[in-house]
């Protein structure tokens, strides 16, 4: 699952993927298979790759900005949501690499065995990948309580209207990217710079004083600081923040129900 989300970004794709292999260990003369785990690893990935052909295609017809779905309590994982956005601009075997070999620490020959290119194609790959993406990984990551209270504060002063408690904890870039998927409102695409998100907030605070917004918990969400809502349409959505420096640097809004179902 690990390895099959990080390709996709989806969880239902992912179990699907995960599925997939099972049905084919079920089939397979295991007298062939020397190692269990090399064996399960290079069918899910060569699984994803397939997958990630048709997955592009949908993407580029998809209603507003594409988020990966919400991974809840994935804190200790240095593959947060910015650099999974980053990985989204690869090609689908510079992913598989820097996946297979910066993340899952394997080696560039059994990454080649897996993804089926040579071993020196293979660091060619990662490598283009790291450059690519470089400014995506985290820098440092946030120590746990101190996340879980800026996440906190910031469910009480966007819902309260409190928008001068709000705007001390937003950077002067700030950015917010709500994927709604065309099924629920959210904007169709990025809200950038401090006067424009501040806008945003103000009207939601009003929307918010006659709909209410139930906090379920606050939680680390795809490595980030966020919390999950219940809203009045009787759906969630789930909120994370990038933090850089105590600054709330980026808002990841997902509103989108079908990445929300295994959330239920």
């Amino acid at each position: 699952m690990r390895v099959a989300y990080r390709m996709l970004g989806s969880v239902a794709d992912a179990e699907d993927m995960v599925q997939e292999a099972f049905i084919r260990w079920m089939k397979a003369d295991r007298s062939e298979v020397r190692e269990t785990e090399a064996f399960l690893r290079r069918t899910v990935t060569r699984l994803c790759l397939d997958q990630l052909k048709s997955a592009r295609r949908q993407r580029e017809t998809y209603v507003g900005p594409w988020l990966p779905d919400p991974v809840v309590e994935e804190q200790d994982d240095d593959v947060t949501l910015p650099l999974m956005l980053a990985l989204e601009r690869l090609s689908p075997l510079e992913r598989a690499a820097f996946l297979l070999h910066d993340v899952f620490g394997l080696g560039f020959d059994e990454v080649a065995a897996t993804i089926q290119r040579t071993p020196a194609t293979c660091r060619q790959l990662a490598g283009r990948a790291r450059n690519h993406i470089r400014e995506a990984r985290p820098r440092f990551q946030i120590e746990k309580q101190r996340g879980i209270a800026l996440a906190e504060a910031f469910f009480a002063a966007s819902r309260s209207g409190d928008m001068k408690a709000l705007g001390a904890m937003l950077a002067a870039d700030v950015s917010v990217h709500a994927d709604g998927g065309g099924k629920r409102p959210a904007a169709n695409k990025p809200i950038l710079g401090f006067d424009a998100v501040m806008r945003l907030h103000e009207s939601l605070a009003a929307h918010f004083r006659n709909h209410s917004s139930h906090l379920v918990r606050t939680r680390f969400i795809n490595g980030l600081p966020g919390f999950i809502t219940l809203e009045t349409d009787g759906e969630l959505s789930t909120t994370a923040l990038d933090i850089e420096d105590g600054k709330v640097v980026a808002i990841y809004l997902v509103r989108n129900p079908d990445k929300l179902r295994h959330l239920h």
